[in-house]
């Protein structure tokens, strides 16, 4: 159990595109690529081609009308212009279905100065252009999801090449905006491979609007199982194109990843009221779930989700591994969250990180970014300035890299503004015991055998507890292990000594976080120690010493000035039992299923990342269960998504053997 995909880095280099705005006489000017010696929209500014040739081409908005979803596929997000007026069309409709999902594939992305610019010329779409430009950073190959709405609009960039990307997606789209520079300009965005790629994305009865009317395109769409007419054009065009997925063979099943559960019910029953069940019950909830949390204590985030404060960084290698990819996702996901939920500066602050790299060797960026794309790379990091690392009182000999979109999150904060949500029903003091498969679903029962609660669908989400809820429905133990930690804090107790600390964190050996905002006034945090197969969260007094021999490593010179602070006898601290896995990557799998569809999945093993993983692994579920395109690229949702799937549950009854 826990098994693991292999995952290799992607191939594609990302080369932003230059933009040579000509003057028109209007407010932005005509955009045209460089690389292609083609324009980006007619010479009308392109509104009324997004409206009529893809939207109106689509039968949008009427054929979203009263859906629960809607998900549009787009081959060249250029400027975002389609997109803004897709999202404005969603915005006034009153019937609009209840999330849209636009997934757009660029190979050579445009810099978010040139997208707003671009917007500038349409001033009703200028507010939305504004919310797109703050989330246009650090596009580097691979998957982007952006959120809009409070969660209802979803935009997903796929950064690559249109053929490739698509392999690495998993949904079923509704319209496809079939859009990309000339096909005599750029012929691969428009080959049968490219072709084919969108029809395996298709569902029978897809609608797909271009204003290109080529021969070639028409034919390789036809050979694809698309039914194509040409439509009248809008000025100056006299053709347009639009097509049906409507093969005369019987197209193949999607990916199991991407198939919509056979659980009809839009009730469930998350057990653990950390950062993980409380990202679950959120993502499901803005979905139209009802959710019901159960958790043991009185309160959330009573377990590791209730360290005062923790850091939100992204991991970096050199190789840019695994981990650091789907670190980044994580990490753009719960930044995201964080702003639209939490208070600056009081629940959170985006101050940028300093990772110091202990053993001298510089973590440096590949080569193939750092030549392609500096500033995209230095949207996520760089090596630390001069400047950056005297205020951590280092010497400029010393190896780190500063990450830009970092800082730090008090966990509680974000459980409690998650578990708010509408259609999130939180009850504590109800301690699960183990599960029961019933012809109705499963029941969860307390110590007593009372019933807590009955679902179709049940997300184990408890930490460590987990492993011993999970083996009365699977035979397997999972592979999870109880880490350990404790912290050391104190208090600012002079503006001295706030002036002796760096003013943002930095980790690298365990991690200090000099300013966090606290009841009794600012706070600095040092962390944490870590101690494997430990389950018991009292403060030890030896523990404050290691965290200091810690920041002695990290800071030498901050440690010698907090020396006092870290007394055995008067130290603060707090300590909590984190759950990691073998592979140091979350687990989330399907561990029983009942004939009657009825499910239970674990979310868990998060180490010390519950802040970088549990929002991206709540919407990694979120797509999964509902059919939606995916957050992240396949291969990098493989390796945290286990698709095996029982076909019936074993025994209900407990083992307690596995319940330590």
């Amino acid at each position: 159990m826990l098994s693991r995909a292999t995952c290799h880095p992607p191939t594609e280099t990302p080369v932003p595109e230059r933009i040579d705005w000509r003057e028109d006489g209007t407010a932005s000017g005509t955009p045209f690529s460089h690389r292609f010696s083609d324009r980006y929209r007619s010479e009308s500014g392109g509104l009324e081609q997004a409206q009529q040739v893809f939207l109106a081409g689509c039968g949008l908005p009427e054929a979203w009308r009263g859906q629960a979803q809607w998900r549009i596929l787009e081959t060249g997000f250029g400027l975002g212009l389609n997109f803004l007026v897709t999202w404005s069309n969603w915005k006034a409709d009153p019937q609009r279905p209840g999330m849209l999902h636009f997934v757009s594939t660029e190979a050579y992305p445009a810099s978010a100065e040139d997208v707003l610019r671009s917007a500038t010329a349409h001033p009703d779409l200028l507010p939305l252009a504004l919310q797109l430009k703050d989330q246009l950073w650090g596009l580097l190959p691979g998957f982007h999801r952006l959120v809009f709405e409070q969660g209802k609009v979803l935009l997903t960039i796929c950064i690559g090449d249109t053929k490739s990307v698509l392999r690495q997606q998993a949904f079923k789209a509704d319209s496809v905006y079939l859009d990309g520079f000339s096909p005599a300009k750029n012929p691969e965005s428009w080959d049968l491979h490219a072709i084919k790629a969108v029809a395996r994305c298709c569902r029978r009865g897809t609608r797909v609007a271009s204003w290109t009317v080529a021969r070639s395109v028409r034919d390789k769409l036809t050979q694809c199982g698309f039914l194509v007419e040409k439509t009248p054009g809008t000025p100056p065009k006299r053709d347009n194109l639009r097509a049906v997925f409507d093969p005369p063979w019987e197209p193949k099943q999607a990916a199991r990843h991407a198939a919509v559960s056979t659980r009809q019910s839009d009730h469930c029953v998350v057990i653990g009221a950390g950062l993980a069940g409380a990202a679950l019950a959120a993502s499901l909830a803005r979905r139209g779930m009802q959710v019901l949390v159960l958790d043991a204590a009185t309160a959330p985030a009573s377990g590791a989700s209730g360290l005062p404060a923790g850091l939100l960084v992204p991991h970096h290698s050199s190789d840019d591994s695994m981990l650091s990819r789907l670190s980044r996702c994580g990490v753009r996901i719960s930044l995201q969250q964080a702003a639209a939920l939490l208070v600056p500066g009081t629940d959170w602050q985006k101050t940028g990180v300093l990772e110091r790299s202990m053993d001298g060797v510089a973590r440096v960026i590949p080569a193939a970014w750092a030549e392609s794309c500096e500033s995209t790379v230095a949207d996520w990091m760089q090596p630390a300035s001069s400047a950056q690392l005297a205020e951590a009182g280092l010497l400029r000999s010393s190896t780190a890299i500063w990450h830009t979109p970092a800082g730090w999150i008090k966990p509680e904060r974000l459980v409690h503004a998650w578990l708010q949500t509408p259609g999130v029903t939180y009850r504590g003091n109800a301690e699960a015991s183990q599960l029961v498969a019933t012809p109705e679903g499963w029941q969860i029962l307390d110590a007593s055998h009372a019933v807590l609660a009955q679902a179709g669908l049940v997300l184990l989400a408890a930490g460590y507890a987990s492993r011993a809820l999970a083996a009365s429905v699977c035979s397997t133990p999972l592979a999870l292990q109880a880490i350990r930690g404790q912290i050391t804090w104190g208090l600012h107790a002079t503006n001295a000594l706030k002036m002796t600390l760096p003013e943002f964190p930095v980790n690298g050996h365990g991690g200090l976080i000099p300013a966090v905002p606290g009841p009794q006034g600012l706070r600095w945090i040092m962390g944490s120690s870590y101690q494997r197969d430990s389950d018991k969260a009292e403060i030890r007094a030896q523990d404050h010493q290691d965290v200091f021999i810690r920041l002695q490593t990290l800071l030498p010179d901050t440690a010698e000035q907090l020396r006092e602070e870290f007394n055995p006898e008067t130290a603060l601290g707090w300590a909590g039992i984190r759950c990691a896995t073998p592979g140091r990557l979350p687990v989330l799998e399907c561990l029983a299923a009942t004939p009657s569809g009825a499910e239970t999945w674990v979310c868990s093993g998060m180490g010390s990342r519950g802040l970088s993983f549990a929002a991206l692994c709540a919407e990694l579920f979120a797509a999964r269960l509902h059919g939606e395109p995916l957050p992240l690229e396949r291969r990098l949702a493989q390796a945290l998504l286990v698709e095996r799937r029982p076909v019936s549950a074993p025994s209900a009854s407990p083992q307690p053997d596995d319940a330590t």
